[in-house]
């Protein structure tokens, strides 16, 4: 509460900074209310909290983590509802989770007439999120002694084995450090390319965290430059990328990254998506340049890939053949430890290579082969738990199809998946009346509530969300 606090905070001073005025009292009202109650929270959370040392249980764990995020969504929620004018409570919540949850989906239209202060704090709030607020919390505060393992392995999709330390505060420090560096180098490549410093600030906020929000209604197709689109793709694959792999790249440990198995099929799923959607194009005369396809196919594939949402062009009226493609991605998503949603690319892999395994077993049925990756056996528990975690996900996508289809009646197909398949894994746009050109504006306000729910319980990784609902969860001890 006290980082969204802050950062509410930082939000109005660049707003002033960048053109606000405070005589405009609707924005200092909201934003001074929001920031009272954050800091508040902050306070109250802090002496009703216990003294001493404690030890952090994965019970404790997974509660911090999915009251923590409610809690900060409903929060970042505030300066949206107390500053635009006429806006409903279920809209705000949806913009703020969307925002936290770097999923990139809005409700609003005619961005360029927020006030500056409020489109910063939406910018903000995706790289807010994009490590996750639980990362920063494991790193900053260092009490928690042995429950920051815990904390880090629930909440970022990497194991926290991964980091190659002893402790783990210092390596998701590091991994803060690199996300920090990453963001100012991005930055100032965007500035470098043409953009005035405040959109390329902003809009590094939500690349580095593969969120997609944009200050501009049409997204980056605003700017009119290749180059930007180009370095955008760039950042979108950095941020897309394991973040512990880029570590070891940056300590020269060049075997160990370009022997990466997850690394490896990442890029190949960019590349052949690439190519096979820009021939597409070019055979179906959507696009006539052979350059101008490649870029446009490149650039959405690795948004949609990412999960992170930007646009340059209504893909939604390419041939059903791209939408394929785009909607494969959009499930897949990319590599664990990075800020990108999705299944994630290493599941996918493990997944595809214990059918593979039981498959020879319908017919060699005393054969024992292990599944490796990196070179390293996969143990049967993780096996398992891979398994439980896309059978789990498959049976929430389609009893969250059904639930979206009953609220929205009128809803096509097409746009009933593509919505709750881009919430739930954190996309943004979709396809059919989620397209690019379009918002998620017209749903009901209780289909926002439950796709604002489905948009966290893809960011956290389902448990941490799910185990709120089971009673025995919040028994004592038996």
């Amino acid at each position: 509460m006290a980082a969204i606090g802050f950062a509410l905070s930082v939000s109005l001073g660049a707003g002033y900074a960048a053109g606000d005025r405070l005589v405009e009292a609707q924005a200092l009202h909201g934003f001074g209310i929001s920031i009272c109650i954050a800091f508040g929270l902050a306070v109250a959370l802090y002496i009703l909290g216990p003294r001493g040392d404690f030890k952090m249980l994965r019970k404790e764990a997974l509660c911090v983590i999915g009251l923590g995020w409610i809690l900060s969504c409903m929060t970042g929620a505030l300066p949206y509802f107390l500053v635009i004018p006429g806006c409903s409570l279920a809209d705000a919540v949806f913009e703020s989770v969307s925002g936290l949850t770097t999923t990139g989906a809005t409700v609003f239209t005619e961005l360029e007439q927020f006030p500056r202060s409020l489109m910063f704090w939406r910018q903000i709030s995706q790289w807010i999120g994009g490590l996750g607020v639980v990362v920063f919390f494991v790193a900053i505060l260092s009490f928690l002694g042995a429950g920051a393992k815990i904390l880090y392995s629930r909440e970022s999709s990497a194991e926290s084995t991964e980091l190659e330390s002893s402790r783990v505060q210092s390596g998701v420090l590091r991994i803060l450090y690199l996300y920090l560096a990453i963001s100012v180098v991005c930055a100032l490549v965007y500035h470098l390319c043409g953009m005035s410093w405040y959109d390329a600030i902003c809009h590094m906020f939500t690349t580095i965290a593969t969120g997609g929000f944009s200050t501009y209604s049409n997204s980056i197709a605003a700017f009119h430059s290749p180059l930007i689109e180009w370095m955008f793709i760039l950042f979108m694959i950095v941020g897309g990328t394991s973040f512990l792999v880029i570590l070891r790249s940056l300590r020269g440990q060049w075997k160990d990254v370009l022997t990466n198995t997850e690394i490896r099929v990442f890029y190949a799923i960019l590349v052949i998506a690439t190519l096979v959607i820009t021939l597409l194009l070019l055979i179906n005369g959507i696009i006539d340049t052979p350059l101008e396809a490649l870029r446009a196919s490149a650039f959405h594939v690795v948004s949609v890939a990412t999960t992170s949402g930007f646009t340059t062009t209504d893909f939604d009226a390419w041939i059903p053949a791209t939408h394929a493609f785009l909607l494969a991605l959009m499930v897949i998503g990319g590599s664990s430890g990075s800020t990108a949603g999705g299944l994630k690319v290493i599941r996918v892999v493990i997944g595809i290579k214990i059918c593979l395994v039981n498959i020879e077993k319908a017919f060699r049925s005393h054969v024992v082969r292990p599944i490796k990756v990196n070179g390293q056996n996969i143990s049967a528990t993780a096996q398992e738990n891979i398994v439980i975690y896309i059978v789990l996900t498959t049976i929430i996508i389609f009893i969250s199809k059904c639930v979206v289809a009953l609220l929205e009646q009128n809803l096509s197909l097409e746009g009933t998946y593509s919505t709750v398949i881009s919430c739930f894994y954190n996309v943004g746009p979709g396809f059919s009346e989620i397209g690019p050109t379009h918002t998620y504006a017209f749903f009901h306000d209780s289909t926002k509530y439950y796709l604002s729910l489905l948009m966290i319980m893809g960011r956290v990784e389902l448990y941490a969300i799910l185990v709120l609902f089971v009673p025995s969860f919040w028994r004592r001890f038996s």
